[in-house]
Protein backbone atom coordinates (compact mmCIF):
# COMPACT_ATOMS: atom_id res chain seq x y z
CA UNK A 1 0.00 0.00 0.00
CA UNK A 2 1.21 3.75 -1.03
CA UNK A 3 0.44 6.16 1.44
CA UNK A 4 0.92 10.20 2.10
CA UNK A 5 1.28 11.41 5.19
CA UNK A 6 0.53 14.45 6.48
CA UNK A 7 1.40 16.02 10.18
CA UNK A 8 3.57 18.79 11.81
CA UNK A 9 4.38 18.77 15.49
CA UNK A 10 5.78 15.42 17.71
CA UNK A 11 2.34 14.31 18.15
CA UNK A 12 2.70 12.70 14.68
CA UNK A 13 5.87 11.67 14.48
CA UNK A 14 5.85 8.31 16.03
CA UNK A 15 2.67 7.43 13.59
CA UNK A 16 5.31 8.16 10.92
CA UNK A 17 8.14 6.19 12.30
CA UNK A 18 5.94 3.37 12.72
CA UNK A 19 4.55 3.56 9.53
CA UNK A 20 7.57 3.83 7.91
CA UNK A 21 9.31 0.49 10.20
CA UNK A 22 6.15 -1.67 9.21
CA UNK A 23 7.06 -1.10 5.83
CA UNK A 24 4.36 1.25 4.13
CA UNK A 25 5.64 3.06 0.96
CA UNK A 26 5.21 6.84 1.81
CA UNK A 27 5.46 8.76 -1.22
CA UNK A 28 5.69 11.88 0.76
CA UNK A 29 5.07 13.82 3.72
CA UNK A 30 3.47 16.49 3.66
CA UNK A 31 3.95 18.97 6.60
CA UNK A 32 3.23 22.97 7.48
CA UNK A 33 6.41 25.18 6.22
CA UNK A 34 9.28 26.34 8.16
CA UNK A 35 8.53 29.13 10.37
CA UNK A 36 10.78 31.73 12.54
CA UNK A 37 10.56 30.79 16.23
CA UNK A 38 12.14 32.60 19.33
CA UNK A 39 13.33 36.52 19.89
CA UNK A 40 15.96 35.41 17.41
CA UNK A 41 13.21 34.67 14.50
CA UNK A 42 15.36 31.71 14.08
CA UNK A 43 13.83 29.47 11.21
CA UNK A 44 13.22 25.89 12.76
CA UNK A 45 12.01 22.61 10.85
CA UNK A 46 9.35 20.84 12.43
CA UNK A 47 9.56 18.13 13.94
CA UNK A 48 8.18 15.46 11.07
CA UNK A 49 10.41 17.04 8.71
CA UNK A 50 12.95 16.28 10.68
CA UNK A 51 12.29 12.75 10.48
CA UNK A 52 11.23 12.57 7.01
CA UNK A 53 14.76 13.92 6.28
CA UNK A 54 16.38 11.18 8.43
CA UNK A 55 14.11 8.49 6.70
CA UNK A 56 15.02 9.73 3.44
CA UNK A 57 11.40 10.47 2.50
CA UNK A 58 10.35 13.01 0.27
CA UNK A 59 9.01 16.21 1.91
CA UNK A 60 6.32 19.06 1.01
CA UNK A 61 5.59 22.00 2.15
CA UNK A 62 2.82 24.24 0.69
CA UNK A 63 1.93 27.73 1.96
CA UNK A 64 -1.93 26.65 1.42
CA UNK A 65 -2.63 22.93 0.67
CA UNK A 66 -5.91 23.73 -0.69
CA UNK A 67 -4.39 25.96 -3.81
CA UNK A 68 -4.88 24.68 -6.89
CA UNK A 69 -0.49 24.37 -7.22
CA UNK A 70 -0.20 22.09 -4.28
CA UNK A 71 -3.40 19.98 -5.36
CA UNK A 72 -1.60 19.36 -8.52
CA UNK A 73 1.73 18.47 -6.89
CA UNK A 74 -0.17 16.20 -4.42
CA UNK A 75 -1.39 14.24 -7.61
CA UNK A 76 1.69 13.54 -8.28
CA UNK A 77 2.55 11.20 -5.08
CA UNK A 78 0.65 8.29 -6.49
CA UNK A 79 -1.16 7.28 -2.96
CA UNK A 80 -3.84 4.76 -1.84
CA UNK A 81 -4.84 6.86 1.26
CA UNK A 82 -3.57 9.85 2.65
CA UNK A 83 -2.87 9.29 6.72
CA UNK A 84 -3.35 12.79 8.57
CA UNK A 85 -2.36 13.81 12.20
CA UNK A 86 -2.37 17.03 13.46
CA UNK A 87 -1.11 18.47 10.46
CA UNK A 88 -2.52 21.69 10.65
CA UNK A 89 -4.44 22.47 7.22
CA UNK A 90 -7.79 21.47 6.40
CA UNK A 91 -7.88 19.33 3.41
CA UNK A 92 -10.51 20.93 0.53
CA UNK A 93 -12.93 17.85 -1.02
CA UNK A 94 -10.77 17.36 -4.05
CA UNK A 95 -7.98 16.42 -1.79
CA UNK A 96 -9.87 14.00 0.48
CA UNK A 97 -11.51 12.23 -2.49
CA UNK A 98 -7.97 11.98 -4.54
CA UNK A 99 -6.81 8.81 -2.93
CA UNK A 100 -8.77 5.72 -3.83
CA UNK A 101 -9.11 4.61 0.52
CA UNK A 102 -9.94 8.42 0.93
CA UNK A 103 -8.27 10.33 3.71
CA UNK A 104 -7.93 9.33 7.19
CA UNK A 105 -7.16 10.69 10.61
CA UNK A 106 -5.12 9.71 13.62
CA UNK A 107 -7.32 12.06 16.17
CA UNK A 108 -6.63 12.44 20.03
CA UNK A 109 -9.87 11.70 21.75
CA UNK A 110 -12.56 9.50 21.50
CA UNK A 111 -14.48 10.99 19.36
CA UNK A 112 -16.78 12.29 19.24
CA UNK A 113 -15.86 13.79 22.40
CA UNK A 114 -13.32 16.51 21.62
CA UNK A 115 -13.00 17.25 17.80
CA UNK A 116 -11.24 20.27 17.42
CA UNK A 117 -7.38 21.66 18.19
CA UNK A 118 -6.90 20.40 22.19
CA UNK A 119 -8.65 17.24 22.77
CA UNK A 120 -5.09 16.18 24.64
CA UNK A 121 -5.54 19.15 27.43
CA UNK A 122 -9.47 19.41 27.93
CA UNK A 123 -9.48 15.71 29.16
CA UNK A 124 -6.93 16.71 31.59
CA UNK A 125 -8.61 19.61 31.98
CA UNK A 126 -12.15 18.47 32.46
CA UNK A 127 -10.98 15.25 34.83
CA UNK A 128 -11.40 12.81 32.56
CA UNK A 129 -11.01 9.13 33.70
CA UNK A 130 -10.21 7.98 30.24
CA UNK A 131 -8.95 9.39 26.95
CA UNK A 132 -7.74 7.80 23.52
CA UNK A 133 -7.01 7.24 19.99
CA UNK A 134 -9.94 7.74 17.04
CA UNK A 135 -8.77 6.78 13.46
CA UNK A 136 -11.66 8.35 11.39
CA UNK A 137 -12.41 8.88 7.66
CA UNK A 138 -12.27 12.85 7.06
CA UNK A 139 -15.06 14.17 5.45
CA UNK A 140 -15.52 18.10 4.95
CA UNK A 141 -16.09 19.10 8.48
CA UNK A 142 -14.11 18.98 11.43
CA UNK A 143 -13.68 16.13 12.71
CA UNK A 144 -16.86 14.90 11.81
CA UNK A 145 -16.07 11.87 9.73
CA UNK A 146 -17.16 8.27 10.52
CA UNK A 147 -15.54 6.18 13.15
CA UNK A 148 -13.36 3.38 11.60
CA UNK A 149 -11.12 2.14 15.03
CA UNK A 150 -10.59 3.39 18.56
CA UNK A 151 -8.58 2.57 21.26
CA UNK A 152 -8.63 4.06 24.85
CA UNK A 153 -6.17 4.55 27.64
CA UNK A 154 -7.04 5.10 31.48
CA UNK A 155 -5.54 8.54 32.72
CA UNK A 156 -3.08 8.53 35.63
CA UNK A 157 -4.14 11.06 38.56
CA UNK A 158 -0.84 12.87 37.89
CA UNK A 159 -1.53 13.15 34.38
CA UNK A 160 -0.69 16.35 32.43
CA UNK A 161 -1.36 17.66 28.97
CA UNK A 162 2.43 16.63 27.92
CA UNK A 163 2.27 13.54 29.44
CA UNK A 164 -1.17 12.74 27.59
CA UNK A 165 0.28 13.98 24.35
CA UNK A 166 3.33 11.23 24.67
CA UNK A 167 0.81 8.68 25.80
CA UNK A 168 -1.41 8.88 22.52
CA UNK A 169 0.95 10.07 20.18
CA UNK A 170 2.52 6.22 21.05
CA UNK A 171 -0.99 4.78 20.75
CA UNK A 172 -1.90 6.73 17.43
CA UNK A 173 1.35 5.19 15.89
CA UNK A 174 0.20 1.49 17.07
CA UNK A 175 -3.92 1.99 16.15
CA UNK A 176 -3.01 3.13 12.75
CA UNK A 177 -0.38 0.29 11.33
CA UNK A 178 -3.25 -1.95 13.16
CA UNK A 179 -6.17 -0.45 10.88
CA UNK A 180 -4.59 -0.75 7.45
CA UNK A 181 -4.32 -3.56 6.36
CA UNK A 182 -8.20 -3.52 7.54
CA UNK A 183 -8.99 -0.35 5.57
CA UNK A 184 -7.35 -1.52 2.42
CA UNK A 185 -9.28 -4.82 2.73
CA UNK A 186 -12.63 -3.28 3.76
CA UNK A 187 -12.27 -5.27 6.93
CA UNK A 188 -14.46 -2.61 9.42
CA UNK A 189 -17.37 -1.27 10.20
CA UNK A 190 -17.83 2.68 9.77
CA UNK A 191 -19.42 4.23 13.02
CA UNK A 192 -21.15 7.14 12.15
CA UNK A 193 -20.55 10.45 14.79
CA UNK A 194 -23.74 11.36 16.99
CA UNK A 195 -23.50 15.19 16.57
CA UNK A 196 -25.44 15.58 19.22
CA UNK A 197 -23.20 14.09 21.44
CA UNK A 198 -20.39 15.83 20.53
CA UNK A 199 -17.71 18.30 22.06
CA UNK A 200 -16.27 20.84 20.81
CA UNK A 201 -12.43 22.57 21.27
CA UNK A 202 -10.40 25.20 20.72
CA UNK A 203 -7.25 26.35 20.03
CA UNK A 204 -5.08 27.09 23.69
CA UNK A 205 -3.59 30.39 23.72
CA UNK A 206 -1.16 32.00 26.38
CA UNK A 207 -3.87 33.59 28.33
CA UNK A 208 -5.47 30.21 29.74
CA UNK A 209 -2.54 29.73 31.52
CA UNK A 210 -3.69 32.44 33.78
CA UNK A 211 -4.74 31.23 37.64
CA UNK A 212 -8.05 32.14 38.88
CA UNK A 213 -8.04 31.14 42.40
CA UNK A 214 -11.39 32.30 43.22
CA UNK A 215 -11.36 28.61 41.29
CA UNK A 216 -12.23 25.35 43.09
CA UNK A 217 -8.79 24.33 44.09
CA UNK A 218 -8.96 20.77 41.94
CA UNK A 219 -9.93 22.81 39.01
CA UNK A 220 -7.15 25.00 39.16
CA UNK A 221 -4.88 21.71 39.67
CA UNK A 222 -6.12 20.26 36.75
CA UNK A 223 -5.27 23.13 34.70
CA UNK A 224 -1.62 23.47 35.93
CA UNK A 225 -1.66 19.53 35.05
CA UNK A 226 -3.11 20.34 31.09
CA UNK A 227 -1.04 23.15 30.56
CA UNK A 228 2.06 21.46 31.51
CA UNK A 229 4.37 21.98 29.24
CA UNK A 230 2.88 24.76 27.28
CA UNK A 231 1.67 27.53 27.59
CA UNK A 232 1.87 26.58 31.36
CA UNK A 233 0.08 27.32 34.42
CA UNK A 234 1.46 31.05 35.79
CA UNK A 235 0.11 33.88 38.36
CA UNK A 236 2.25 36.52 40.00
CA UNK A 237 4.43 37.55 42.82
CA UNK A 238 5.15 41.12 43.65
CA UNK A 239 4.46 41.98 39.95
CA UNK A 240 6.42 39.16 38.64
CA UNK A 241 5.09 36.08 36.62
CA UNK A 242 5.29 32.66 38.77
CA UNK A 243 5.15 29.50 36.44
CA UNK A 244 3.18 26.76 38.79
CA UNK A 245 4.54 23.67 37.42
CA UNK A 246 3.29 21.13 39.80
CA UNK A 247 0.38 21.38 43.01
CA UNK A 248 -2.12 18.96 44.70
CA UNK A 249 -5.36 20.34 45.67
CA UNK A 250 -6.75 19.17 49.19
CA UNK A 251 -10.29 19.83 50.25
CA UNK A 252 -9.34 21.72 53.76
CA UNK A 253 -11.57 24.94 54.45
CA UNK A 254 -10.37 28.26 54.59
CA UNK A 255 -12.08 31.73 55.22
CA UNK A 256 -8.81 33.72 53.55
CA UNK A 257 -9.23 35.41 50.58
CA UNK A 258 -8.70 33.42 47.29
CA UNK A 259 -4.92 33.83 46.44
CA UNK A 260 -3.52 34.11 50.25
CA UNK A 261 -0.44 31.90 51.39
CA UNK A 262 -2.22 30.03 54.25
CA UNK A 263 1.17 28.32 55.53
CA UNK A 264 4.85 27.19 54.04
CA UNK A 265 6.61 24.12 55.04
CA UNK A 266 9.60 22.77 54.11
CA UNK A 267 8.57 21.48 50.76
CA UNK A 268 5.59 23.38 49.63
CA UNK A 269 3.38 26.15 50.43
CA UNK A 270 -0.86 26.05 50.51
CA UNK A 271 -2.66 28.74 48.57
CA UNK A 272 -6.67 29.70 49.33
CA UNK A 273 -9.04 28.88 46.48
CA UNK A 274 -12.63 29.61 46.01
CA UNK A 275 -13.40 26.16 47.33
CA UNK A 276 -10.38 23.72 49.07
CA UNK A 277 -6.80 24.40 49.04
CA UNK A 278 -3.91 24.30 46.69
CA UNK A 279 -0.52 23.50 47.92
CA UNK A 280 2.34 24.41 45.58
CA UNK A 281 5.09 21.62 44.71
CA UNK A 282 6.85 22.82 41.56
CA UNK A 283 7.66 27.12 40.53
CA UNK A 284 9.44 28.89 38.34
CA UNK A 285 9.99 32.31 38.89
CA UNK A 286 10.10 34.92 36.14
CA UNK A 287 13.59 35.24 34.88
CA UNK A 288 14.90 31.55 37.39
CA UNK A 289 14.85 28.34 36.78
CA UNK A 290 12.06 26.00 37.69
CA UNK A 291 12.58 24.19 41.04
CA UNK A 292 10.91 22.37 43.56
CA UNK A 293 9.05 24.46 45.93
CA UNK A 294 11.21 23.84 48.81
CA UNK A 295 14.23 25.93 47.25
CA UNK A 296 12.48 28.41 45.60
CA UNK A 297 10.79 28.99 49.55
CA UNK A 298 14.63 29.07 51.01
CA UNK A 299 15.51 31.71 48.07
CA UNK A 300 12.09 34.49 48.58
CA UNK A 301 10.55 36.37 51.13
CA UNK A 302 7.06 34.53 50.86
CA UNK A 303 4.64 34.60 54.22
CA UNK A 304 1.31 33.64 55.46
CA UNK A 305 -0.64 36.09 54.55
CA UNK A 306 0.56 37.32 51.14
CA UNK A 307 -1.49 37.37 47.93
CA UNK A 308 -0.35 35.93 44.77
CA UNK A 309 -2.62 37.11 41.70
Amino acid sequence: MKLVYMGTPDYAVPPLKALYEAGYEITAVVTQPDKPVGRGRKIQECPVKLLAKELGLTVFQPERIKRAEAVEELKKFEADVFVVAAFGQILSREILMMPRLGCVNIHASLLPKYRGASPIQSAVLNGDEYSGVTIMQMDEGIDTGDILFQKSIKLDENETGGSLFDRLSVLGAELIVEALPAIEKGDFTPIRQDSEAASHTKMISKEEGKINFAKAALSVERQIRAMNPWPSAYTFMEGRQLKIWAAKSESESSDAAAGTVLYTDKDSFAVACGEGVLHILEVQLEGKKRMGAGDFLRGVSLKTGDRLG
